[in-house]
Formats: C-alpha cells, structure tokens, sequence
C-alpha cells in the first residue's frame, strides 16, 4: 500500500479536533526574551546532514500535492505558497519550525507530521529543490507607480539577503521569492511586520515593522515579478529552461 493511501486513511479517521490542535510543543518565538533566529539545533540539524534523496522525495511529496499541487505551484489565491524550486535549506527549516511548534500552522501542521523521521524531511524538501518553478503565479497590481515605489524599497533594503533576481541564499536560509504569489507574500510580510510569524528572522522584522501597507504593498507586488533565469518551467515538459 502507498504512504499516500496510508496518510490518507489516517488523516480520515483522525478526529477533526485532534487534526487543529497543533503540535503539543509550543515554543516561545521571536517575542520572546533570549530567542534565536534559526538557531542549530533538533530536527532541523538532523536532516540538513543528510543527504535527501529525490526519488524517494517524490514520494513522499504525494501527500504535499493535494495542496501544493504535484507541480509545486501552489494556489495564486495565496491559501498555499509555491514550493517549486524553493531552496532545500529553507523547505526543511520551515518544516521542521512547524513540527516543533515555532511557527504556527494549523493547516499544515497535520500534513506535516506525516513525515517520518529527518531522512523523510531531507528527501521531500531535496525533491521540492528539484522542481522547475512555474511561469504563471499570482502577481499583484500593473499600476506603474506602484510597481517603481515596491522596486525603490526592494533594491534599497531586500536585495542584501535576497538577491537582485529573488534567488535568495540557500547557506543562509533566505527564501527563493522569485515564483512566488503575490497573495501569499503579501500576508506573509504582513504577519512578520505584526509580530504574528514566531519564527520571524530580526533583521527582516527591523526593515519592514516601519512599512505601511501601502509600503508592503508596493514592494511585494514588486517582488512578484522576479524571474530567475534557468529556473523556469518549460511550456509542458516540467523541464528547466
């Protein structure tokens, strides 16, 4: 029987209350005295040491599909973020964050879970690494002046961390952007300017806390037009440009 039957019965006769409850762990994130962004420790450390394997990821990435779609796309209404492409790095830190209750996720959590042990993680997130991130995904508005003013702000205060092109930086767990939805982002950005994503990084809390939401605004409908090249899909072989 595939893991994917098996997670699917379970989560079935999994009561719904059980399924919302989240992790039991709870930990004290970046409103908290004394917390460490990204710090190098549990599940995480784990599974960045070995090596993913991407076949067997793939299989475990069933299960992400449902929601994510099989292609790693994601929805442009925002609901779940395009993970095509998405750094290894960053897929298993984020993982890993919700599993140990750092940064809350009802939705996922459940699916999350799912994943066995750090080699499972290490495999799925090495598989994700793999996917050609697609050409169409939610962008937000077209208006010029908009778009100038989100391009001022990235250039002056994203590019340091997450590059020209959206590319991020994947020894230091920045985020790939380029892809991404707009709706999405823009939430996102929103939670860690309110104080309300845990797992927060500091320095990106420092930059955007002084943005207003038409700041926000701008710059995120900015970042939805980053493309990096070689990275795209091909038109329907999945294959990279």
């Amino acid at each position: 029987m595939k893991k994917t039957l098996v997670v699917a019965l379970t989560l079935a006769f999994t009561p719904v209350a059980v399924l919302a409850a989240g992790p039991e762990l709870h930990k004290e994130g970046i409103g908290s005295k004394g917390y460490v962004w990204n710090e190098q420790a549990g599940e995480k450390i784990e599974a960045l040491k070995l090596k993913g394997d991407a076949k067997r990821g793939k299989e475990a990435y069933e299960v992400c599909g449902a929601c994510h779609l099989p292609s790693g796309s994601g929805r442009p209404d925002g609901t779940f973020p395009q993970l095509a492409g998405q750094h290894a790095t960053v897929i298993i830190k984020q993982i890993a964050d919700i599993r140990g209750g750092l940064r809350d996720n009802p939705t996922m959590y459940p699916f999350a879970v799912t994943l066995s042990d750090a080699q499972e993680l290490a495999d799925v997130a090495t598989y994700i690494q793999t996917l050609c991130i697609p050409r169409d995904h939610g962008m937000g508005s077209k208006d010029p002046a908009i778009l100038k003013h989100g391009e001022e702000l990235y250039k002056q205060e994203c590019t340091t961390c997450h590059g020209a092109t959206g590319a991020g930086d994947k020894d230091k767990f920045y985020p790939v952007l380029a892809g991404q939805h707009y709706k999405y982002m823009l939430r996102q950005v929103t939670e860690i300017r309110d104080g309300k994503r845990r797992n927060a990084n500091p320095d990106m809390v420092k930059i955007v806390k002084k943005y207003s939401d038409r700041d926000l605004d701008a710059v995120v409908t900015y970042m939805s037009t980053l493309t990096m090249p070689g990275t795209l899909c091909a038109e329907k072989g999945g294959k990279k440009k």
